[in-house]
């Protein structure tokens, strides 16, 4: 009962920090998205994409193509002769991962602002054509992207303009893309003059680390395409894009014969591969005429100078550059091979945590500690081999470490319940069993749990049984209330009495008390504890009755039997009821000597096996008592300590007509009829005097009845 309520409250407590767990899972705080993007990023270097040749490549303005040509920015016209190289070698599109927001400044016409020259040098410089001018001319010739930086802070000037039809499929997902105030944007003349202009901007996560490439983002509360969704639009010469949406979110972005699973945000997770040298050209090889084939290639122009400052975090670790981003998200696409992140997958996680955790609630609180932990470990398991199968065979992005770790929250807590639990429970056993054997003892008996044999074994132990005279009549002539009251009162002085000693309680039947020693836990002394337990238990039991009698309230004697012997203890009962005792003659044997008193007008007997180890109580002898149903005698002793009128030394006017007795003398009989006359309260002497005057001889007792 005390586990299983401590259990209940455990369990509230359990559901409680699981459903707080819930909670903050929903909420999505940045600690539960830095252990997500951990997670996802963990897979991508247990097993990054492989690197299948696709037509994307890299036009890098590396360090060597600075130190070749001169540092960036180059003039108008050497990137204008790129275009033109690139066009004429069969690329499907060119896209410029640069912002050309500022004019060029060694175009003639900034040459001729703020400097004063010769005017004949003058004149000719303006005779020439314009820098920007000419880079838009060969825009207009080629299929060419240029970018734009989104910014949070507004700009004035207005949207960069839109080259691209929409179609929307569903509700708006403005508001689920990333959103942005304002725009860094080329030069009129070049914006006029590209095919396409897409967002540049990536949005990194809060580690740095970029995971994602948008394909739309809103600008100014209007949807514009990214690089990447350009470079895909222009390569493909198509006019528009098909959004499909729904109230969660942004699902899919068709581009020309390309249909593109996004995340609600319309991001791409990015899938990265190892570096890969082939996926790169140096500028000056593309201007020189060296580079490799790009034919029907989109082409993206970048860099990878520290110096320019285009450098990104990566999930695999390092540093590459931005334009590299997307290179690898264009990738992707045209070989799709695609991460997903579904819409349910924050619902499978969800539903992991709920009901991963409830499950090992229950088998933290009630399922044995092995099992429960072996459960534990086989259930996390699962859930993370699963989330890996699922980006292994189908790129799906299922964080359900982060979960896992809820899980093992919630089972630790439900853990240390139980174990709470059982502490508790283990005490209130301790307590209980206090109440059998003494407290001292099971304290022993936790500590030393070797010691306590059940199932039965057998050593010697002595016992103790008491009895009240008239307990029957007693409880007839009282209220249930008070007697009950009365009886409670006495056994609890008496099995206080028995644990002082360190006895163990057998059993309590009615107003009998039968207590044994040296059992579960042997003690040498055993006979000793005994003796002095019965003495104790009858100073006691001669002063309640006392204390009764002067409240006018009769109370009957209490009549105690000390033996000892052989028996088997143990737990009896099997399954069904624990009832630890001793079961041999020696128990019979007590219980007969107990009743013995009712018949010999004694309070206490002891046998010779308790006399003996205890010679110096002082004792008179009572007979060999042959109990009925027993072949064998048992010597049998009164403590004088026990007599009516007690005394601590020696009754010999007691030995010396005891000895007439024994010896079978016939002076035996007016020896003790002048003891009984001195003594009308000795009920041992009148029960020998009538035996004698009823013809029986000796002091071999032979009884009748049990």
């Amino acid at each position: 009962m005390v586990k299983s309520r401590l259990l209940s409250s455990g369990g509230g407590l359990c559901m409680a920090i699981l459903l707080g767990l819930c909670v903050v899972f929903l909420l999505d705080p940045m600690p539960v998205q830095k252990a997500r993007h951990a997670v996802f990023d963990q897979y991508q270097r247990w097993q990054p994409r492989a690197y299948q040749a696709a037509p994307v490549r890299v036009v890098d303005l590396d360090e060597q193509s600075l130190a070749r040509i001169g540092q960036w920015p180059w003039p108008r016209t050497q990137v204008a002769e790129l275009v033109q190289r690139l066009e004429q070698a069969g690329a499907a599109a060119v896209v410029f991962d640069v912002l050309f927001a500022e004019p060029d400044r060694t175009s003639p016409e900034q040459l001729l602002r703020g400097n004063l020259l010769p005017p004949a040098l003058a004149t000719q410089l303006a005779a020439l054509p314009d820098h920007d001018g000419q880079f838009a001319e060969a825009l207009k010739r080629s299929n060419v992207v240029l970018g734009f930086a989104a910014e949070q802070s507004p700009r004035a000037g207005g949207p960069p303009l839109s080259r691209f039809g929409l179609v929307q499929q569903g509700p708006s997902p403005l508001a689920f893309v990333p959103a942005f105030q304002g725009a860094a944007r080329p030069l009129a003349q070049l914006e006029q003059a590209a095919r396409g202009l897409g967002a540049m901007t990536f949005r990194p996560d809060a580690d740095g680390v970029v995971r994602r490439v948008p394909l739309f983002v809103s600008l100014n509360g209007e949807l514009r395409p990214s690089l990447v969704a350009e470079a895909l639009r222009v390569a493909q010469r198509t006019a528009r894009y098909r959004l499909i949406s729904s109230d969660s979110g942004m699902q899919r972005v068709d581009i020309g014969r390309l249909q593109i699973p996004t995340a609600a945000s319309g991001e791409l997770w990015v899938y990265f591969t190892r570096p890969q040298a082939s996926r790169s050209t140096p500028a000056w090889q593309v201007l020189d005429g060296s580079a490799p084939p790009l034919a029907g290639s989109i082409i993206l122009v970048g860099t990878s100078a520290q110096g320019l400052q285009d450098l990104r975090f990566s999930p695999l670790g390092g540093i590459i550059p931005g334009v590299e981003v997307h290179a690898q998200a264009l990738e992707q696409v045209l070989t799709d091979s695609l991460l997903l992140r579904p819409g349910w997958a924050t619902a499978v996680e969800g539903l992991a945590l709920l009901l991963g955790g409830l499950a090992l609630g229950l088998l933290g609180l009630y399922a044995p500690a092995l099992w429960s932990a072996l459960l534990m470990m086989v259930l996390v398991a699962a859930l993370n081999a699963a989330a890996w199968y699922g980006f292994v065979a189908h790129r799906v992005l299922l964080d359900l470490f982060t979960p896992s770790l809820g899980l093992l929250l919630v089972y630790g807590a439900a853990s240390i319940v139980r174990h709470m639990a059982a502490e508790r429970e283990q005490r209130w056993i301790q307590e209980a069993f206090s109440r059998y054997v003494s407290p001292n003892l099971v304290n022993h008996l936790v500590a030393h749990p070797e010691q306590l044999a059940l199932g039965g074994q057998r050593q010697t132990c002595s016992f103790v049984f008491t009895d009240i005279t008239g307990f029957t009549a007693m409880m007839e002539r009282q209220e249930p209330e008070a007697a009950v009251s009365l009886l409670n009162d006495y056994l609890e002085q008496v099995i206080g009495i028995a644990f002082r000693h360190e006895g163990t309680l057998d059993r309590i039947v009615g107003d009998a008390v039968a207590i044994m020693f040296s059992a579960p836990i042997p003690q040498a002394d055993h006979q000793r504890r005994a003796m002095a337990c019965a003495l104790e238990i009858n100073r006691f039991a001669q002063g309640y009755v006392a204390a009764l009698g002067e409240r006018d309230i009769a109370f009957g004697q209490t009549r105690i039997a000390v033996h000892s012997g052989d028996v088997v203890v143990g737990n009896f009962g099997g399954s069904v009821i624990f009832d630890y005792r001793a079961l041999g003659d020696p128990v019979n044997t007590t219980s007969r000597l107990e009743s013995l008193n009712g018949q010999i007008g004694t309070l206490v007997c002891v046998s010779a096996a308790i006399r003996e180890h205890c010679p110096e109580v002082p004792m008179r002898p009572v007979g060999e008592v042959q109990l009925k149903g027993k072949a064998e005698a048992v010597a049998v002793f009164e403590p004088l300590e026990a007599m009516s009128v007690p005394t601590t030394d020696r009754d010999e006017a007691y030995e010396m007509a005891y000895q007439l007795l024994a010896s079978d003398a016939a002076e035996a009989l007016g020896a003790f009829e002048t003891l009984s006359q001195q003594r009308p309260w000795d009920g041992l002497a009148a029960y020998h005097l009538q035996r004698l005057r009823n013809g029986e001889r000796g002091n071999r007792l032979v009884m009748a009845s049990k």
